[in-house]
């Protein structure tokens, strides 16, 4: 009998991190992969992502519509909450042997959840890291509901370990978001047209001189400064002597004081080189963070594509305290002549060296390796 692998995808970054996975699940012959796409992964304000998944030849068993307006922490638990009721009946009418989620965003605990009250064995993708903000809380809960553990790197799976977690259901595989990276082809120039393809909003810039990427949350336990942390970054990057290519939110608590301050920093100012867009598929979008000067912000993406990528970073803020990192990032605090000052920086000294910390672009076919034939089981106990 095929496993039956129920993957959820949530929300844009989760698709980035597991694409590599899916597409070594979808060549193997003993997996029945089944695609759940939920929450703001449906949402046409930030990107439709199931029209990327769609796109790459997977085919959706189920959509769950979950997110309740607000983008504050009432509205992030509420959807929680009404994602436990929706894939709990998903995962029951699809009969998986086997649930999969994805990372740290508060999402991923309506899956974690819904399967384990199932009996439903759960595998989890990037347990085992330590940032800042409410994903800390959720990636660890996370961790301690799953019974499959696949981290990025050696000392998350010791922290995984120190968790009381079995060994044998620990395995470094590497993040799949590297795969991505490993395909971008060194020193290649850019081979699309992003406002062509993509569209966006604002006025269209001159990309041959040079051009930075900003990707900035809201961090969910410092929501209510959201407004005041963009428009800082807003001010650094306004007159920066190249062009700016600026990527919408994620939906959490604070998304709509991020909205407000970028809408707001439109209306006053004159921002002739500035351009915003929704989404991008994640090939598209690591080859523009690869040929841009900096990558500017508080994603992820920073510390480990960009890591892997020698692409210089500037990251702001608390989001990602405590995440290991490579020689390219820099840190600063919210302030705009700081975070100016460090673009600049950044800019001068040019590309680093590759630091494969997060991974050797092969994780995809190491995860589908152990979902496929790793032992599955929906009891433990503790370790220690």
């Amino acid at each position: 009998m095929k496993r039956k692998i129920c993957v959820v995808i949530t929300a844009r970054p989760s698709y980035s991190r597991i694409r590599s996975a899916l597409l070594a699940l979808r060549n193997r012959d003993d997996v029945e992969l089944q695609v759940v796409v939920a929450a703001s992964a449906l949402l046409d304000r930030y990107g439709r992502v199931v029209e990327v998944i769609r796109r790459d030849g997977f085919t959706v068993a189920a959509e769950v519509f979950s997110v309740v307006e607000g983008e504050n922490p009432i509205s992030m638990a509420k959807t929680t909450g009404i994602g436990l009721i929706e894939l709990s009946t998903v995962l029951a009418n699809l009969k998986s042997d086997l649930a999969v989620t994805v990372a740290d965003r508060f999402e991923t605990l309506s899956t974690a959840i819904a399967a384990s009250y199932q009996n439903i064995p759960l595998a989890h993708i990037q347990g085992g890291e330590v940032t800042g903000s409410i994903d800390e809380k959720v990636r660890h809960a996370v961790t301690k509901l799953a019974d499959l553990h696949c981290v990025a790197t050696g000392k998350a799976a010791e922290r995984v370990i120190r968790m009381g977690e079995a060994k044998e259901t620990v395995f470094v595989t590497g993040c799949p978001s590297i795969d991505i990276a490993a395909e971008i082809p060194p020193k290649g120039a850019l081979a699309f047209d992003p406002f062509q393809k993509y569209g966006g909003v604002g006025e269209i810039p001159n990309l041959k001189d040079g051009y930075v990427v900003v990707l900035q949350h809201p961090v969910t336990t410092e929501y209510e400064a959201s407004f005041a942390h963009i428009q800082e970054t807003l001010n650094a990057v306004k007159d920066l002597p190249l062009s700016v290519l600026w990527f919408w939110p994620n939906p959490d608590a604070g998304t709509d004081g991020t909205s407000r301050g970028i809408r707001a920093f439109r209306e006053k100012e004159s921002c002739p080189r500035l351009h915003f867009f929704k989404n991008m598929q994640p090939a598209d979008f690591l080859q523009l963070a690869y040929n841009s000067r900096c990558l500017v912000g508080n994603s992820s993406v920073a510390i480990r594509e960009c890591s892997f990528l020698g692409v210089p970073a500037v990251n702001i803020g608390s989001r990602q305290s405590g995440r290991e990192r490579g020689a390219n990032v820099v840190d600063v605090g919210h302030d705009h002549a700081e975070i100016r000052n460090a673009i600049m920086s950044q800019m001068t000294h040019g590309r680093y060296e590759c630091d494969a910390l997060y991974g050797d672009g092969r994780a995809g076919s190491r995860i589908a390796e152990v979902l496929a034939s790793a032992p599955l089981s929906f009891s433990k106990r503790l370790t220690y």
